[in-house]
């Protein structure tokens, strides 16, 4: 079969499949009492997701280099690794909500590489001597896989909040830190001593009663007991929650935290690699470029963000608003500086 025929027909399945399967999402979303939904959802997104990895295939055998040299082929790596990190989160959330956020900025970005740049960008050509180095495999993919994680885990922060209605509801121990146990008033216990204690009573939390139950047979075996601990007057004035939103505020929440802190540390060997492989193409390291600068921003936006989750127990609206500014600050690096910008990195095709 026409390798370049086969692309174009996988890039126009793509977007079809992906379009459908936002429309599944957001009918689950709106129909929670079909089942079947959630399902078919999560099979489109993974049939995408081979639909976009069989296309980057073809285009491998066919440029003869691993196909991330111009923006229509960095675009749909990033809707991959959009479509697998989606995948590994509502796996882990069991959450329908993940694809309501998730797929709609998949869809836009294939519609974008399919429909909007033109066929000479689309086309693979001879690489650059800069990019005929195996760098460019090491660099930009950790790059984009960096970018895929960062983006679906500030899109949960944004349902977060949309969830929330931007309350700053309490959280029960999503954070892993001194700071998210120490303020959210966890005590540890054997089971054996809590079978001698009288039921423990509901935490208040956003108007709902919270009870934490555990049932262990093993004397020996530590669990965790949650104590009440009084309202702030912001959650007390607060227009209550139901018990459902504020289980999947709770879930996307964590979520999105995890994803983050998956993304992050593969955005720091990126940025290291891009660093060396600056080195050998142009003689320095660092040289502030406007991708390099934007790459830092990127960096030290997200490091703000998991130091204030990890250090000073940060949960919720807070640190849902900065993941939020985080999806813009990463737009900017990855698709503002390319278009927009001069630099060693631009694609030059706006200005």
């Amino acid at each position: 079969m026409n390798l370049v025929v086969l692309q174009n027909w996988l890039d126009n399945a793509s977007f079809a499949i992906l379009f459908l399967t936002m429309l599944v999402y957001w009918g689950g979303a709106a129909f929670p009492n079909l089942p079947y939904l959630a399902a078919l959802g999560t099979a489109g997104m993974a049939i995408a997701n081979l639909s976009i990895a069989t296309l980057l295939g073809a285009r491998w055998i066919e440029a003869g280099y691993f196909p991330l040299s111009n923006l229509y082929e960095s675009l749909f790596f990033l809707t991959w690794g959009i479509t697998a990190v989606h995948l590994i989160a509502e796996n882990s959330s069991r959450s329908r909500l993940v694809g309501v956020a998730t797929a709609p900025v998949a869809m836009a970005i294939t519609a974008f590489a399919t429909m909007t740049l033109p066929s000479q960008m689309q086309a693979s050509e001879p690489l650059v001597p800069a990019l005929k180095s195996n760098w460019l495999m090491m660099h930009v993919s950790v790059m984009m896989l960096s970018y895929s994680a960062l983006m679906v885990g500030s899109l949960l922060a944004i349902a977060f909040l949309i969830v929330t209605r931007g309350q700053n509801i309490q959280l029960q121990g999503s954070s892993v830190g001194t700071g998210g146990y120490r303020s959210n008033g966890y005590r540890l216990h054997k089971a054996s001593e809590l079978i001698s204690q009288p039921p423990a009573p509901a935490v208040e939390n956003n108007g709902f009663a919270r009870f934490e139950t555990s049932s262990n047979g093993n004397g020996n075996t530590a669990v965790l007991n949650l104590v009440t601990t009084p309202e702030s007057p912001a959650v007390a004035s607060a227009e209550p929650l139901s018990p459902q939103r504020l289980s999947l505020a709770e879930t996307l929440d964590n979520i999105s935290y995890r994803i983050i802190g998956l993304g992050f540390p593969l955005l720091t060997i990126g940025i290291i690699a891009g660093g060396v492989w600056a080195n050998e193409a142009w003689g320095s390291y660092w040289s502030w470029d406007p991708k390099e600068t934007w790459a830092l921003i990127t960096w030290l936006v997200f490091a703000a963000y998991l130091h204030a989750r990890i250090t000073r127990g940060w949960q919720g609206r807070r640190p849902a608003i900065l993941a939020a500014t985080g999806l813009l600050v990463v737009w900017v690096c990855y698709l503002g500086v390319n278009l927009l910008g001069k630099g060693l990195h631009s694609y030059g095709w706006f200005f």
